[in-house]
């Protein structure tokens, strides 16, 4: 699985981004983004994403192996 960052619940408060441990979130001149190459989800440290947990809008979730694909051919 993947994290993305729903753009139309996002708030743009970057609380995110400074949550995240591998610095795998990062802001666009229109959104924050999650580069999957560098998301591990935090599962192994923390159990659940921290970025998920901390959203106020609820605006980052998980998508399908093939969404996460398509992602990491973007990013490398």
């Amino acid at each position: 699985m993947a994290l993305v960052i729903n753009e139309d619940k996002c708030a743009r408060c970057g609380v995110c981004e400074s949550e995240c441990p591998n610095e795998a979130i990062f802001q666009t001149e229109d959104a924050y983004v999650i580069n999957p190459a560098l998301c591990t989800e935090c599962r192994e440290r923390y159990g659940k994403p921290l970025c998920e947990a901390v959203c106020p809008n609820e605006g980052i979730h998980e998508v399908k192996g093939s969404l996460y694909k398509k992602c990491l051919s973007l990013f490398g």
